[in-house]
């Protein structure tokens, strides 16, 4: 496999954890195709890695992810399930592996909806979280739509979806889309250290501990992305969207 590099996303591995950092704090950590496929490639490699007992995502201590970079996204659409988007969406569905996020500052679009995926999610006090998709013209991604009601019930995932409105770490604890809420200048090494004990343990055991876990789940998931991808590539080609964008970018 040929493996996709970028600056913008930094992968570390060390004692059994490999890490993979948001690195563009100047661009608030917005993600572009060369960052998704660098990111798929990364789990795909962990995932064959036998040394390699979990995957930790992390930002910066003010922002994790701001999402798609707009303009990056306006450039390259996702249109097919081979994009780097797709790889990366599907590959965080089907690790077997734990996933850990440490997720500080505003985490805005996938940089909320990929926490569903993930098995421990640690948030510091400052983080926000908001799925503006219908503010864009757009409907939910990465099956959101599926995970997110399951997680909160039908009206708090309404609420999240339908107005998109951020909420804060203390309503995500609430709801139990993150597990603990610490000081942001703490929360990576918290991560950190909760994936350590992971890797400490037998691979074997932690592999198939998620298998039970989320037996049955993969297949809905990944039929929800493929339903969500057709309706997202239509909606993006429609004036609410388009507009929306604009209006987007002039505010930039």
């Amino acid at each position: 496999m040929t493996q996709t590099t970028t600056q913008d996303i930094l992968q570390h591995t060390e004692a059994g954890v490999c890490t993979l950092t948001f690195n563009r704090v100047g661009k608030k950590n917005s993600i572009t195709a060369a960052m998704y496929a660098a990111l798929a490639d990364a789990l795909e490699t962990a995932a064959q890695d036998d040394s390699v007992r979990a995957v930790v995502f992390q930002g910066d201590v003010t922002v994790f992810s701001a999402g798609n970079d707009i303009g990056d996204f306006l450039q390259q659409p996702t249109s097919t399930l081979d994009s780097p988007v797709y790889r990366f969406l599907h590959g965080i569905a089907r690790f077997p592996k734990p996933l850990i996020a440490a997720v500080c500052g505003p985490a805005v679009g996938i940089g909320t909806t990929m926490l569903l995926h993930c098995d421990l999610v640690y948030a510091g006090d400052n983080a926000m979280f908001s799925l503006p998709f219908v503010n864009l013209g757009l409907c939910p991604e990465a099956a959101s739509s599926l995970l997110l009601p399951r997680l909160m019930g039908h009206q708090r995932a309404a609420e999240a979806l339908l107005l998109g409105e951020p909420f804060m770490a203390e309503a995500a604890l609430e709801v139990g889309l993150v597990n603990r809420v610490v000081p942001p200048t703490e929360c990576n090494a918290i991560a950190q250290a909760q994936a350590r004990k992971l890797a400490a343990k037998p691979l074997a055991s932690l592999v198939e501990t998620k298998r039970l876990m989320k037996l049955g789940q993969e297949g809905q998931v990944i039929e929800r992305m493929a339903e969500e991808g057709a309706s997202f590539g239509r909606m993006l080609r429609e004036p609410a969207a388009r507009e929306a964008f604009v209006a987007f970018m002039g505010k930039r």
